[in-house]
């Protein structure tokens, strides 16, 4: 452990960041000298909502590279229901099974951010949805909460330590605007000095009505407004954003966008998008509810086997010619037309194919896309 309560890269590759009885039972197994070749699959018995977004999968990889292990997986970024297996490992189990704390943790925490930014960008529906939630979880996991935002499909992302090529957006914090006498001086000064690059975003709530301080942004060079605080004040957020939007308009600023933050969930972004031009969406996405994945063996020495309540017997899941979807054994014929979802990733401990970030956020869109057109 060093300076911050937090695990290395060392401690994870090497299995030692892991649950207790892993360690235990591997030394009570190679004690009797057994060590099984198992098959086992990823899968979730619920979800929190209908579908999830399948993320993580490149943690996983980098993971179990070297070992002797086989994994196939769905491709990164894939729409998945309950119960279909996202991910199989197969190998000798002690070869592997110290990692399976990692493994599922990768998984559970990365798709269940990139689920609930793919729900919300669906609920945005054209409006513009950017993750600023970053700082409600540990820094040391920024980069993952950023990269599974983005393939979720946000629009941009908060944090500097995003990874490369996903885009950053930001406007100001009410401290930066307090540290002048006035907001007027504030918003002036970043008007004057930030980069062109930057959008001319300033934030209206700080001291003053929304209304007044939206139209003296406006006067200042603002090109939208940014809305954060009216929930913490208990008012009728939809009235203040109207409210806002009129004086805008009859001011002569009808140019001015609105933009809207602040303990925004899905259920606000539905209410709000006909009247909000953008979300920034913080713990609805950073915080969202993991998915409760678990990893569990389906097969022993090639023999169908499984605990109580799994199936057993190694699986695919195939998307068919009509848009459905099939679990079915993996010695049973593929359906005629159909795509088998899962495919090789790692054999033998060398990796065969790496997941593409953007690649992986195009499948949701595209994905999203129909669900839109489905209404």
């Amino acid at each position: 452990m060093g300076r911050f309560q937090i695990v290395g890269e060392d401690a994870i590759r090497s299995g030692k960041c892991t649950d207790i009885y892993f360690e235990r039972v591997s030394g009570v197994l190679e004690a009797d000298d057994v060590n099984p070749h198992v098959t086992m699959e990823v899968t979730a018995a619920a979800l929190p909502d209908p579908w999830g977004v399948f993320c993580g999968l490149d943690d996983v990889i980098r993971l179990l590279e070297g070992l002797p292990v086989d994994v196939d997986a769905m491709p990164e970024g894939s729409v998945f229901s309950a119960n279909e297996p996202v991910l199989r490992i197969s190998g000798r189990y002690r070869d592997f099974a110290v990692y399976e704390t990692a493994i599922l943790g990768f998984l559970c925490h990365a798709s269940g951010v990139a689920s609930a930014a793919a729900h919300i960008r669906l609920a945005a529906r054209d409006r513009p949805v950017f993750s600023f939630g970053s700082r409600r979880q540990h820094p040391a996991i920024a980069a993952m909460i950023e990269r599974a935002a983005w393939i979720g499909g946000v629009d941009a992302a908060s944090n500097t330590c995003a990874p490369e090529g996903i885009p950053l957006a930001g406007t100001m914090p009410h401290a930066f605007v307090m540290c002048y006498p006035q907001p007027e001086d504030a918003w002036r000064a970043f008007a004057r000095e930030a980069g062109p690059e930057v959008p001319r975003i300033m934030l209206c709530d700080t001291l003053s009505d929304e209304k007044v301080e939206a139209v003296r942004a406006a006067e200042c060079g603002a090109t939208a407004v940014r809305l954060d605080t009216p929930r913490s004040r208990r008012g009728d957020m939809r009235a203040i954003i109207e409210e806002v939007r009129w004086e805008l308009d009859v001011h002569g600023y009808s140019d001015v966008k609105i933009f809207l933050s602040g303990g925004l969930s899905r259920e606000d972004v539905v209410a709000y998008r006909d009247v909000a031009d953008a979300f920034g969406i913080g713990g609805a996405i950073a915080n969202a509810p993991v998915i409760d994945f678990s990893l569990d063996i389906v097969e022993i020495e090639g023999r169908p086997y499984a605990k109580r309540g799994k199936r057993s017997g190694v699986k695919q899941v195939y998307a068919t010619a009509g848009g459905g979807r099939v679990t079915l054994p993996l010695t049973a014929p593929a359906p005629e037309g159909a795509t088998a979802l899962l495919s090789p990733h790692v054999r033998q401990g060398a990796i065969v194919a790496r997941p593409n970030m953007d690649d992986a956020r195009e499948r949701v869109l595209s994905r999203l896309s129909g669900l839109a057109r489905e209404g």
